[in-house]
């Protein structure tokens, strides 16, 4: 069920989270599947509706860095991210506090947190008066393809209460920093980009192996229900075909002058769109592995493995 961001419908959507049910809600980055994340049940009823693992982590929403910081051991260097890219698609993980209110469920037993400001105004909204913190993992089945407008989360939750925002801007999921220890490490790409975060950062390194500690590290994830293959220049018989940049194909194009924020807000629509009979398999043009485009790889890479 779709409804208008009205002032009538944002107070029904509080009055739901409040009594630990579960919204739709619009971010930059894709709609998530929101419960106040304080609340024990409320955060259950996330991955019971996603069948989503227990040991996958959930992010934690926040209306401003103090409400967040209430949860997290704050830092020099997550003030300085959080100062340049916040509101906006940057997700920190930080030490959890022994204090902090967030379900242990939310961050799977872990000892961090991770943590973001987002930048869509329906979403400050409501954490504004809501004065609690939200878990919002993306508002689809767990390891399918991201949903970046409000009839995606409907197709999948028909039930579920979904406040309309519009397209997603951004299109892709946060990117996601860990900050947990001396040496900081880009855990996910997005569209806060790697050479951006060196910047403040200096050099961050690649996540070692052990425990997830942010969503979107499965090998498997992002997935269409179709087998999906990369740098495809030509598409086999049956294949649907995604294409990038100038092309003399009839397919569908992420982005015909190959710009990669264009093919970034486009991505998980249009694999939705493909993701149908009569085709067998969706075939994706090469990308740049450079920019946003590190990004892109990384979620159809991940497509790829189921």
């Amino acid at each position: 069920m779709i409804f208008s961001p009205t002032t009538a419908n944002i107070t029904r959507a509080l009055k739901r989270l409040q009594e630990g049910k579960l919204i739709g809600l619009p971010t930059e980055t894709v709609y998530g599947l929101a419960a106040v994340a304080t609340q024990d049940l409320a955060v259950a009823k996330i991955f019971e509706m996603k069948n989503r693992p227990t040991f996958n982590p959930l992010i934690i929403h926040g209306a401003s860095s103090e409400a967040l910081q209430e949860h997290v051991v704050w830092s020099e260097q997550a003030d300085r991210l959080a100062h340049t890219f916040w509101p906006g698609p940057l997700t920190l993980v930080l030490p959890r506090r022994d204090t902090a209110r967030v379900s242990l469920l939310a961050s799977a037993g872990l000892s961090s947190l991770a943590v973001r400001i987002p930048r869509h105004p329906i979403a400050l909204t409501i954490l504004k008066e809501l004065g609690d913190v939200l878990a919002a993992p993306s508002a689809n089945q767990s390891g399918r393809v991201s949903p970046t407008q409000a009839c995606h989360v409907k197709a999948e939750f028909p039930d579920l209460f979904i406040l309309e925002g519009g397209a997603s801007p951004v299109g892709l999921e946060s990117t996601i920093v860990d900050l947990t220890s001396d040496a900081p490490s880009l855990l996910r790409p997005g569209a806060v980009l790697q050479e951006d975060l060196e910047g403040i950062l200096g050099p961050l390194h690649s996540p070692q192996g052990g425990s997830i500690k942010a969503p979107g590290m499965l090998s498997s994830h992002y997935a269409p229900s179709l087998p999906l293959r990369m740098n495809v220049v030509e598409p086999q018989e049956g294949e649907a075909y995604l294409a990038f940049g100038q092309t003399s194909q009839k397919v569908m194009n992420l982005s015909p002058k190959g710009n990669l924020t264009e093919a970034a807000a486009n991505l998980f629509k249009m694999l939705r769109l493909l993701d149908q009979k009569p085709w067998q398999g969706i075939a994706v043009a090469p990308i740049p592995m450079q920019g946003l485009g590190i990004a892109l790889n990384d979620r159809l890479y991940r497509a790829s493995r189921a």
